[in-house]
């Protein structure tokens, strides 16, 4: 085992993904790693010796330390085999989200020029309709298609050799993955990740409390961070993990009992969704012992409650390393966390600047340990060079702190929305929307006023089964909420439009603005007046 002179950089066996499955191989080889929902189940020595075989496929393809390896591939065993069996040989696991089809697909192709894409069989033939020419080579599991001009084309079978092949001498700060971000301002950029990064925070805040005896249910996608980097967890601590396709709210119980899972991060609704679930005699009968909720919303207290399960909260990005993290069952409601050992935050203004104590300023951040965040974006040097700017990383969300020192979460920096002279935050009024029984989600925007400054129109999809009137939704929210953020106006979709990674495309609906089938509710009799609902009759 490398020990490094600078105590803040991790041993690799600590940190880098192929020393670390090594390890636990030779330390707890019967000991269960991942279970899966097609039956299979992995030891940490039958995971060790198939990404060991799998790798040495890849190294016959040509796949070299320092290559970067597209996997297009649906949540599942194949899929993180071939990431582990990447970074076992020291290449950089580029996954691709599912959904990436025509120009977006094109796009994250063409910026990483890699030297490889595995991907599902029916998902390739999305290749036949871009400009392939980055890629050189491509593996198709799970069945036969026509070829793809311009690639040499493998079955998945050719990636599983007889023999293993020995890992590369990897370095924590060697870039181990390129993660995606949604897109939900400007193109997707990637991510460039090493292996130190996520690693220093894993002693802290929830991973803190996950152990050897952890097994942590996870049902989000492995191109996301929330997916890939909950598997580095289990990894790092020797626990395990249970890797489901998705998310269900009829079935989420039924999965924690049957895979015996500890611990589960629910992100946006999924906790809403489980709480509003009816209440019965099963409601303790499992074996969930917390769960990571961002954000921390009213449902976290009934969950506790209810569930009897502790609740973690904390501030995340591709780009950083949980700088801020919340103790077990945290208060108030909206909390972040405070900040971690070995990070520095501020809150600053467009000039980086300090905001005064109380004020609304832009998250920025650093660690104390080099590599401990993200090494920019790839092939992308000015979108780096702007986020680092000062030497800060900005992430580009708006906080406010506490006297105590506790963050809360106001808005994307560009999702902001002023009217009347008041700051709006969009996450605040979309929380007190969601509250409403009949709101499944909801986007709020800046829309033009006529007056100048912006109103605030949000856009809702609806829950099933229950009664919506939109008059009664500016009543509800005229009682919960400052009288300059009730929205005058709201437009219902079926659902509301996504990034592929599930995040609402707000520059679409602000795009759109006031359509025909928009209700305003001062063209029907519904104002705000010295802070108070008034009702008239309009003639």
């Amino acid at each position: 085992m490398t020990v490094w002179r600078d105590p803040r950089i991790l041993p690799a066996d600590e940190c880098v993904l192929g020393a670390l499955l090594e390890r636990h191989a030779r330390e707890r080889p019967d000991a269960i790693f991942g279970l899966f929902d097609d039956g299979q189940t992995w030891t940490y020595a039958q995971a060790h010796d198939l990404v060991r075989r799998t790798a040495a496929g890849l190294a016959a393809l040509g796949v070299k330390q320092g290559d970067l390896v597209h996997v297009w591939m649906a949540s599942g065993p194949d899929a993180i085999r071939v990431w582990f069996a990447s970074n076992w040989l020291g290449a950089v696991y580029v996954p691709l989200n599912l959904a990436y089809k025509g120009r977006l697909l094109e796009h994250v192709i063409a910026k990483a020029q890699a030297r490889l894409i595995v991907a599902d069989a029916d998902l390739a033939p999305r290749l036949a309709d871009i400009n392939r020419s980055a890629l050189k080579d491509a593996v198709i599991f799970n069945g036969r298609i026509a070829p793809v001009d311009g690639l040499t084309l493998h079955e998945g079978a050719e990636l599983l050799r007889a023999n293993g092949i020995d890992k590369a001498d990897v370095a924590p700060w060697d870039t181990q993955t390129v993660i995606y971000t949604s897109g939900t301002t400007g193109p997707s950029k990637g991510v460039m990740s090493s292996s130190l990064q996520g690693a220093t925070s894993f002693a802290y805040g929830w991973a803190g409390s996950i152990a050897t005896d952890t097994r942590i249910l996870i049902n989000l996608p492995l191109f996301h961070v929330s997916g890939s980097g909950v598997i580095r967890i289990a990894l790092a601590k020797g626990a395990s993990f249970a890797l489901v396709p998705k998310f269900s709210t009829d079935t989420f119980w039924d999965v924690v009992r049957s895979t015996q899972s500890t611990t589960v991060v629910l992100l946006g609704v999924m906790a809403t969704f489980v709480v509003n679930q009816p209440p019965g005699p099963k409601d303790r009968d499992h074996t969930l012992k917390s769960a990571l909720m961002v954000p921390l919303a009213e449902d976290a207290i009934a969950f506790k409650e209810r569930f009897g399960a502790d609740v973690y909260t904390v501030f995340n990005m591709t780009e950083v390393s949980s700088p801020l993290m919340g103790v077990v069952n945290p208060t108030p409601v909206g909390t972040c966390g405070k900040a971690r050992p070995g990070v520095d935050v501020r809150l600053v203004d467009a000039n980086d600047c300090e905001v005064a104590p109380g004020e609304i300023g832009e998250l920025i951040v650093r660690t104390d340990a080099p590599w401990a965040m993200n090494s920019g974006y790839l092939n992308d040097p000015e979108a780096t060079a702007r986020a680092w700017r000062n030497g800060w990383f900005h992430t580009g969300d708006a906080f406010r702190q506490d006297p105590d020192g506790s963050f809360f979460f106001v808005d994307r920096m560009k999702d902001s929305i002023r009217r009347r002279g008041e700051n709006i935050s969009s996450f605040e009024v979309e929380t007190e929307v969601c509250a409403y029984p009949a709101v499944r989600e909801a986007a709020a925007v800046a829309v033009p006023s006529e007056v100048g400054e912006d109103e605030v129109l949000v856009v809702v999809a609806l829950n099933p089964g229950h009664d919506y009137a939109p008059g009664d939704l500016i009543r509800f929210l005229a009682d919960r909420m400052a009288h300059f953020m009730v929205p005058r106006y709201i437009r219902v979709l079926d659902d509301l439009p996504k990034t592929p990674t599930q995040k609402v495309e707000k520059h679409l609906l602000r795009a759109e603005g006031i359509t025909p089938d928009t209700y305003d509710r001062e063209a029907h009799g519904l104002f705000m007046k010295a802070g108070k609902l008034v009702e008239k009759a309009l003639v």
